[in-house]
Formats: C-alpha cells, sequence, structure tokens
C-alpha cells in the first residue's frame, strides 16, 4: 500500500474526527495539527514497516448554512 486516505469532518462539540477508508483507523482531535499528528501515529501503530504507507491523503469535509 502507498496511500491511505482519511475522511476527516468537524465533530457537532467541537474538534474533528478522522476516519481511515479502507482500514479500522480512527481518531479525533481539537485542531487540525494535532489531528495530523495523531493520524501519524495511528498509521505507524496500525502497519507494520514494510506495509505502511508513505502517504496520508486527508479530505476534509465540512457544512455551512447561509441564510438567504
Amino acid at each position: 500500500m502507498t496511500d491511505i486516505h482519511f475522511v476527516i469532518e468537524e465533530a457537532p462539540e467541537g474538534g474533528y474526527i478522522a476516519r481511515a477508508v479502507g482500514e479500522d483507523i480512527f481518531t479525533e482531535a481539537d485542531d487540525l495539527p494535532t489531528l495530523r499528528a495523531q493520524l501519524r501515529g495511528a498509521v505507524r501503530c496500525h502497519f507494520a514497516d514494510a506495509e505502511r504507507p508513505g502517504l496520508i491523503h486527508l479530505h476534509i469535509s465540512r457544512e455551512e448554512v447561509l441564510q438567504t
């Protein structure tokens, strides 16, 4: 595996939630810099050195509502 993808969403109570696509990896954090560090750590823990992806893709989803 060369890449792993995460879908990032804003948590209702604040902060961010990250879920891996195709793997059982989930983490959350109060801000994006902390989330990035936690994702690196989670990927290191989840995969053996020989199987570890070289790239982590973050797909950040955010919803906004505007009043007309």
